[in-house]
This record gives structure tokens, sequence and C-alpha cells, in this order.
């Protein structure tokens, strides 16, 4: 069940001492009303070396992790996101899971139906909600009518379990649902394999129910980063560069020229899971971005891959 809002600290523990998992482990040591009470994972150097300095105890046993937390963050490789995270629900415990939420809807819908069953909070890393709440994208009364997503990165080791389109494109596809009311109804593209053995780069087209269509180019083979974003509406265009945190508005309704500035902008991740420990207490009726919306991008995404496959 949800800890209430007078509960005494929340316990937190993180899946997966890699890179992300550092980054939440040391949310859970500076979020006020959490502690960092353990990190888990198979190599047991890797999971002391992250615990140990912000006060945790290193796990390499599920279950014996599961005892000593009460609220969880699964950034372990995303094929292992449903196996843990429904393990961690079985125990009792609300999860924070990175995107993707899973790699099939199927998984990702067991988890929707545990967390339900069970009254427990499910949140999903898609980040960069905060970033459009903060701007008050999410406030331009009008549907889109088209939108164009470029988001590419240099050569990494991460993420290689799953194609570029679940480890970036998915970013992008979940911003384009939460600025449609609408339903997409086809997608297609192109995309080159190369070391990964999967989709290491992609160009998709999605169109909606509505004759709304967003077009996403993506790849992690780039020599740089990229990453912007351009909103044509009926009043105008909003244009987003990500890496600047800068944009051109010419719709006629306001936006936050200083939201860069704001609290929740300089840190999205500690706004993401400040989000989801508020649902957790109660305090919120819900995370940033829940795991409908979150197996919603997940379907959207799987849409995509064949789309490419075909």
């Amino acid at each position: 069940m949800p800890k209430s809002p007078g509960a005494d600290n929340l316990r937190g523990g993180v899946i997966g001492a890699g890179v992300f998992g550092g980054h939440h482990a040391r949310k859970y040591a500076t979020l006020p009303g959490v502690t960092l009470s353990a990190v888990l994972d198979p190599v047991p150097e890797r999971a002391a070396a992250l615990a140990m300095p912000l006060g945790g105890r290193a796990f390499t046993e599920l279950d014996a992790f599961l005892e000593a937390v009460d609220v969880v963050t699964v950034a372990s490789p995303a094929n292992f996101h449903a196996e843990q995270a429904l393990a961690a629900l079985k125990s009792g415990k609300s999860v924070y899971v990175e995107k993707p939420l899973a790699t099939s809807v199927a998984d990702a819908e067991a988890i929707r139906a545990e967390a339900a069953k069970r009254n427990l909070v499910v949140a999903c890393g898609h980040q960069e909600r905060v970033l459009f709440k903060a701007m008050g994208l999410f406030d331009i009364p009008e549907q889109p009518l088209f939108l164009a997503a470029v988001r590419h990165g240099a050569p990494s080791e991460r993420s290689l379990d799953v194609s570029v389109v679940l480890d970036l494109m998915i970013h992008d596809l979940d911003l384009a649902l939460s600025l449609s009311a609408a339903e997409p109804v086809a997608a297609e593209g192109e995309g080159t394999i190369a070391g990964s053995g999967t989709w290491d780069t992609a160009r998709a087209e999605v169109t909606f129910d509505d004759g709304f269509t967003a077009v996403f180019d993506v790849s992690r083979l780039a020599e740089e980063r990229r990453r912007s974003m351009k909103v044509v509406y009926p009043s105008g265009e909003v244009e987003i560069d990500f890496l600047t945190r800068a944009f051109r508005n010419t719709t006629g309704f306001p936006l936050n020229a200083d939201f860069a500035e704001t609290p929740a902008a300089k840190d999205t991740l500690g706004a993401s899971v400040q989000g989801f420990l508020d649902a957790v207490r109660g305090l919120a009726p819900r995370p940033i971005v829940t795991a409908e919306e979150a197996t919603r991008a997940l379907d959207l995404a799987l849409a995509v891959e064949q789309g490419l496959a075909g």
C-alpha cells in the first residue's frame, strides 16, 4: 500500500548500479523524505561502490534487497525491467521504472495489472515531460497538426540490448502522445542496423486519427548530439532545442521563456522521482508519467519497429 503523508522516511532501493542507477541512488540520498537504503547489482563490488558512500547497503539477492526497502527504482537493462518491477510489486513495493517500462506490451500490462491489484504506484522515467510542463506547453489549447523530432547521440555501450527506437525515439513518441488527444493509426519508416544487432538509426512517420502527423529521426551513431523538436499548431509553431533549453514560439499563446531556470527544469530526474514519491505518500494523485502512459509509448515504439522491419 502507498504510505501515508505522515509516514517516516521511505527507504529507497535501486536495482542496477550502472550510470542511471547511480543517478537514481543519489536522488534517494538527497531528496527529502527518503533515504538510500539498498542497491542491488549482480556484481557485488559495483553495488557496494555505489551504495556505501551514500549510506546504503549492497545486495546481490533480490529477495533480501526487497526486504530492506519501501520503494524501488528499476534501472537495470531494459530486458530485466518487467521481471524486476513485477517482483517489487508482488512484495508490496511501489516502483519507478526507467524507460522503457518493459520490452513487450504484455509485460507492461502485467505491471499495470499487478500495481492496480495491490493499490501501488508505478512511475516511468520519461523525464522530458517535466520540461514541457515547465515551459507551459501542455497549456496550449490547440491540437498539434505536425511534429518533427530529432534525437541524435554518439556511439555508446549503454542500452544496446534494445533498438534505438526503445532507447531514444521512445522519449519523443511519449512527448507526441502527451501533446495530442488523437490516437496513432499507422507507423512506417526505415533504419539501419550496425554493431548492436538491432536498429541503430531510424526515421519514422506516425499518423494519427485526426490527421496529426509526427516524424521522428533518431541515431545512436551520430558524430554530434542533436535534440530538437518542432510542433506546428493552427496558430503557429513552437521550436525547441533540448540541448540549449531554448525555444521559439509563434503561436501567440504564452510560454515560460525562463523555464530553464525553474527548479524542475534544472533537475528533471529529481522532479520525476519526487513526483513518484509524492504519489506514493498520497501527496499527489499520480506520478508524472503513469504506467498507462508508458505502456502507450511502448506500444507505439513497437509499432514503429514493425514499420521499420516492413
